[in-house]
């Protein structure tokens, strides 16, 4: 009722939303709010430093997909943003603890969005944990696809009832899985985004997590299950790569602008022969007995500074979760029968198990390059990836567009709807800061997307002012 009365004197008075100031009564009063397939857990004001003070709602879309809401106290813009997850997700808010702005509620709060995001329907005690999905169907389909449009249904619920009338406009941001959801987003559900940020889309899973991880692992594990290539080789690697290739875009600043370009010589290195042979088959990604590509591309150079988080470790314990990934990938999500905690990522079969994939692949996939009515739809995307991406390859992205362009009828048509950028250096999602310092903080997807939703200029640059 408080907020239905706000909402009338908006009317009569004629002051602009952004300036109404909610009473903490109505953000408590939405613990009773009744809706279809779920409910309110708890309804709070929180004073946050740094953050306009806002209403934080939790709730519950059946069957387990945990959603919260912030709503400002006052200065509402009237619009919605959404925030993907991580890895396989389950643990909520786990980005907006991190003080960060990828996959997090903080840069729609800040600007006065009323903001959600979920655990993507499980709980998990950790982003690699997949044991939540063992023989459990409805949770694949709840991570895959369905707690993107119940976060966004259940936000809209509690944003007409806090402040008495529906968003005026969406944007959805998210990073890896995240980016995966932006890219599930804007194809399964085109008119639900006006705005999409999407950054180093894990856009294929079965195809990342279980068909390349599994090809990375076989490739640097030894007959006595040792590992071949190890942090002191990825600084030589690294060194090598950087001395003959930084200079190829005309600029010596520690970053290589295309790593296709790149063309290296690691014969001076004394590297072994099995060591050379594992680079190798890094370098070109996963393929079959007839030397068939299954995944585009493989580690790009100019990645190699962050290999120990990713694929060496750091010789102390830290680091190496693409086995911690395709691991619980492999055993939990990536088949229609889940084989199970006995199966490891030597286990996979390159000539038949890349076929195995296709059910999850439907479930869980956004890689398709028709964005025909989303783009009917009006809607704008933002795609970033880091050249320097040791995880989710670039060029899966760089391939993705390309095959949407055709679709579309060419790159400038794509381009009325979608803009792509390519970052030098940049680490996975930037979590790693490359040359000068270069991470996510160094980037600013948010500020060009408003510009082109609202001002209808297109982006020509995501780089942080």
């Amino acid at each position: 009722m408080l907020t239905r009365l706000s909402a009338l004197v908006i009317l009569l008075t004629g002051a602009s939303p952004l300036f109404a100031q909610q009473d903490p009564a109505a953000c408590t009063a939405l613990r009773d709010t009744v809706f279809a397939a779920g409910h309110v857990t708890t309804a709070r004001v929180v004073e946050a430093e740094g953050l306009p003070t806002y209403c934080e709602v939790r709730a519950t879309a059946l069957p387990a997909i945990n959603i919260e809401v912030r709503l400002p106290m006052e200065g509402w813009n009237g619009k919605f943003y959404q925030a993907g997850c991580g890895g396989f997700c389950g643990i909520l808010g786990r980005a907006d603890a991190s003080g960060g702005w990828v996959n997090a509620m903080r840069p729609g709060l800040e600007r006065g969005y009323a903001t959600a995001t979920s655990d993507s329907g499980h709980h998990a005690l950790s982003v690699v944990d997949a044991g939540w999905a063992h023989n459990n169907p409805h949770a694949e389909r709840d991570w895959g696809w369905r707690s993107i449009g119940e976060t966004n249904r259940v936000a809209q619920i509690m944003i007409d009832a806090f402040y008495g009338s529906a968003s005026d406009q969406a944007i959805f941001q998210g990073c890896s899985t995240g980016g995966r959801m932006a890219h599930v987003a804007a194809q399964r559900y085109p008119d639900m985004f006006d705005g999409i940020i999407s950054g180093a889309p894990a856009m294929d899973y079965p195809g990342l997590v279980a068909t390349k991880m599994a090809w990375l692992v076989q490739a640097n594990t030894a007959d006595d299950g040792s590992q071949i290539l190890g942090p002191e080789e990825a600084k030589l690697i690294g060194d090598a790569v950087l001395e003959q290739c930084d200079a190829v875009d005309g600029a010596t600043d520690g970053a290589i602008a295309d790593p296709r370009a790149c063309d290296v010589t690691y014969s001076d290195l004394g590297l072994s022969n099995q060591q050379m042979d594992t680079l190798m088959k890094w370098r070109e990604g996963p393929r079959n007995a007839a030397g068939e590509q299954l995944y585009p591309g493989g580690i790009p150079e100019g990645s190699e500074p962050f290999w120990w988080l990713w694929l060496t470790g750091n010789g102390t314990g830290g680091g190496k979760l693409i086995p911690a990934f395709v691991n619980g990938f492999g055993r939990y999500m990536a088949f229609p029968v889940d084989p199970g905690p006995e199966w490891t990522p030597m286990d996979f079969d390159f000539e038949n198990d890349p076929a195995r994939l296709a059910t999850m692949s439907a479930v869980y996939n956004g890689d398709s390059p028709d964005l025909s009515a989303f783009r009917a739809a009006g809607g704008k995307m933002i795609v970033w990836h880091g050249w320097a991406d040791a995880i989710v390859t670039p060029y899966k992205t760089v391939d993705w567009y390309e095959k949407a362009a055709a679709e579309a009828g060419g790159e400038d048509v794509l381009k009325e709807n979608v803009a792509l950028f390519m970052v030098p250096g940049v680490d996975h999602c930037g979590i790693l800061p490359g040359p000068d310092g270069i991470n996510a903080d160094s980037l600013d997807p948010m500020t060009p997307l408003e510009a082109w939703l609202n001002e209808g200029t297109a982006p020509a640059s995501i780089m942080a002012q």
